[in-house]
């Protein structure tokens, strides 16, 4: 059975209005990132105490924990120590919340001085960090699913392979909106979007779990635009419907970044426009699963 959930930060900042979109979609599971501006992993343990409890009152379960750790914003190069620390409470707290999937990035590209793209990545250091990291998630019993995104696994569908093949027992999100959304950097620049069905076939083999998101960049302005996953460019319900053709009986998880993006302050809405767009949202792609799981011969999701 594919359960729906969605990184509800994107719904409301406080919990309780992150509980409230979930109700109002009908669904039982969230995605959790942020309570109040702040991860999970990073919440005093008064205030995870209070989410926790909450959330088991309302009977909605973290279904994976959208971690920071060595997300776009951190570097190779910063203290690994912090990371190892992040790690050891996202560990304590998925234990907790009976959770057992955690989204992990590869660490910030590295720049040269003209702004483009160093030759050298540290690529190294980065795979090393991580099988630290996803050893200790593995011997918890947690899987770490590392996302197609603005870091140096989601520089191309050839470089999250490369990834996947050096870090054992790392796993991969895949976000149906990333590749138009992130420059294909084996490219000259201005690079240009990876293909969205290039990278889906390339990766559908590994993926555990999935983003929905729809959007593209604009190459030479970098601009974004985001969609609703029935009216974007992506092919949202392509990849949907052959992943379900081919056995994938993962969660959905939706990102819609309309009117809120975790790394992007300057997109914003009203919190009346944020929440309905959230759940407009939710309820659009729950009628596309529908649709794409009787095409595929399900039944319903």
């Amino acid at each position: 059975m594919n359960r729906l959930c969605g990184f509800t930060d994107e719904a409301a900042d406080s919990l309780e209005g992150q509980v409230r979109a979930t109700r109002a979609l009908g669904w039982s599971w969230m995605e959790a990132r942020s309570v109040d501006g702040v991860n999970l992993h990073d919440l005093s343990d008064a205030a995870f105490a209070e989410t926790r409890r909450t959330l088991e009152e309302a009977g909605i379960g973290v279904l994976c924990l959208g971690s920071t750790i060595a997300n776009w914003s951190k570097s190779v190069d910063g203290d690994f120590n912090e990371s190892l620390e992040t790690t050891r409470r996202a560990i304590a707290r998925m234990r907790l919340l009976g959770t057992r999937l955690v989204r992990i990035m590869s660490y910030a590209l590295i720049r040269d001085a003209a702004g483009g793209i160093a030759d050298d990545q540290k690529k190294e250091e980065r795979f090393r960090r991580l099988r630290e990291i996803c050893a200790r998630f593995l011997d918890a019993g947690i899987t770490p699913v590392h996302e197609n995104c603005f870091n140096y696994g989601g520089m191309s569908w050839e470089h999250t392979l490369e990834l996947l093949g050096e870090v054992p027992g790392l796993r991969l999100v895949f976000d149906t909106g990333n590749p138009s959304l992130t420059p294909d950097f084996r490219k000259p620049r201005p690079w240009p979007n990876q293909n969205p069905r290039e990278v889906y076939e390339r990766l559908r083999e590994y993926i555990v779990h999935v983003h929905i998101k729809d959007g593209v960049r604009d190459p030479l302005t970098e601009e974004e635009k985001y969609y609703f996953p029935d009216e974007g460019v992506c092919g949202v319900d392509w990849m949907i419907e052959n992943l379900l053709a081919t056995g994938y009986d993962g969660a959905f998880s939706i990102e819609p970044h309309m009117g809120f993006v975790f790394h992007d302050a300057t997109v914003k809405w009203s919190d009346e426009a944020r929440f309905s767009n959230y759940v407009e949202y939710g309820r659009r792609f729950g009628r596309m699963l529908a649709d794409a799981k009787g095409r595929a011969g399900g039944g319903q999701p």
